[in-house]
């Protein structure tokens, strides 16, 4: 454990902890009705259509909802009320967006398992096969994820935008959530385009590109633009938000940096995903740039030309294992975790937020960069 995180080893107060369970709650049961209010609208259309809905309903129950408690702790922080409808409907809007990047990153990234269990588009291939109809089954998977990602997206603004004046065009929280989005799409853009031009400029370039795209990929949508949205709802003052930004961004660098080292590290029974995953998805992440840059030419070159490979078997995960462990890319990977978790930590203890919600984000904060799934 770090030195600033040693600070904030307490969790939240017991009311603290009490409001954050509350609002978890209020979020899933927003979310439940909203999703059941468009059922007749659906249905309307041709009940065949329920398969989208389905599809995004499971995937919104459940989930850590950090996205969510980010925005509810930078609203706390800027002190709104514990149980306003608003921020409830902020949260709600958040996990429909994220619904919406995990449907259309698996397509992108041909993932077929999300949660330990088959991903949108899988789901939609097995139906497709299950009922025998004609041409291909797994185009009509990916095609039938993408509308589906892409009506998680209309809902998610649809909720946003009934929060009602204080997101309407020109206010903070607007700038914000329009800002995530591009933010994201760009950053998804700029990962794809790495898996084809960045075999041929490897090294510590390499380490940098991957950086870019985290931190516009998912870096701020996971924390630093959720909180920043929260304390906007409530009205904070720019230094507030200045001080939010100055924590979650740090935080949200080193919480998809430890999903880099799960992408190859983690065990498959509690990441929901096979091992080396994002290995056969030819995922160009910080930490395969730090191997690259680190390793010797002929370990380099076996890790560059079997990226992305789908059947890679099970003994050449375990080689590029080693030579990402051997090469010194894990333990610089660790190291930068710490930095930016130390990054965060100090920008918290800067924070004029109050004792609960100061204690809460620790708590979030930790588990974020600690997590094993």
């Amino acid at each position: 454990m770090s030195t600033a995180e040693l600070n904030h080893e307490q969790g939240p107060t017991g009311t603290a902890d009490g409001d954050q369970k509350a609002y978890v709650s209020a979020v899933a049961q927003k979310l439940a009705e909203f999703l059941e209010s468009k059922r007749g609208m659906l249905k309307a259309i041709s009940p065949e259509t329920m398969a989208l809905l389905d599809s995004i309903q499971a995937l919104v129950t459940g989930g850590k909802r950090l996205r969510a408690l980010m925005c509810y702790w930078g609203w706390r922080g800027a002190g709104g009320a514990a149980d306003s409808p608003r921020i409830v409907a902020a949260g709600a809007a958040l996990e429909l967006f994220q619904a919406a990047a995990l449907i259309h990153d698996d397509i992108i990234d041909r993932s077929d398992i999300r949660r330990g269990g088959p991903s949108v588009h899988r789901q939609f291939s097995q139906l497709h096969q299950r009922h025998r109809w004609a041409l291909d089954a797994e185009r009509f998977g990916h095609a039938a994820a993408i509308l589906t990602g892409d009506l998680c997206l209309s809902f998610s603004e649809e909720v946003f935008a009934g929060i009602g004046p204080a997101t309407s065009a020109g206010s903070r929280a607007r700038e914000v959530f329009d800002l995530m989005r591009a933010e994201v799409m760009a950053g998804q853009y700029l990962d794809i385009l790495e898996e084809v031009a960045g075999p041929s400029k490897p090294g510590e370039a390499a380490v940098q590109r991957a950086q870019a795209i985290i931190r516009y990929k998912s870096a701020k949508y996971s924390t630093e633009h959720p909180l920043i949205l929260g304390g906007a709802l409530a009205g904070a003052s720019g230094s507030l938000l200045s001080g939010y930004s100055d924590f979650a961004l740090p935080l949200g660098e080193a919480f998809q940096l430890r999903d880099d080292v799960l992408g190859v590290f983690g065990d498959p029974a509690t990441t929901g995903k096979p091992a080396g995953d994002d290995l056969r998805e030819g995922k160009r992440t910080v930490l395969v740039g730090l191997t690259l840059a680190k390793a010797d030419d002929d370990d380099a070159r076996f890790v560059d030309e079997r990226l992305g490979i789908q059947d890679l078997g099970d003994d050449e995960i375990e080689r590029i294992r080693r030579i990402i462990a051997g090469s010194g890319a894990l333990a610089a990977a660790e190291s930068m975790i710490e930095e930016y978790s130390n990054a965060a930590f100090s920008a918290l203890d800067l924070l004029d937020v109050g004792a609960g919600p100061a204690a809460a984000l620790g708590s979030l904060a930790r588990a974020a960069v600690r997590r094993k799934s």
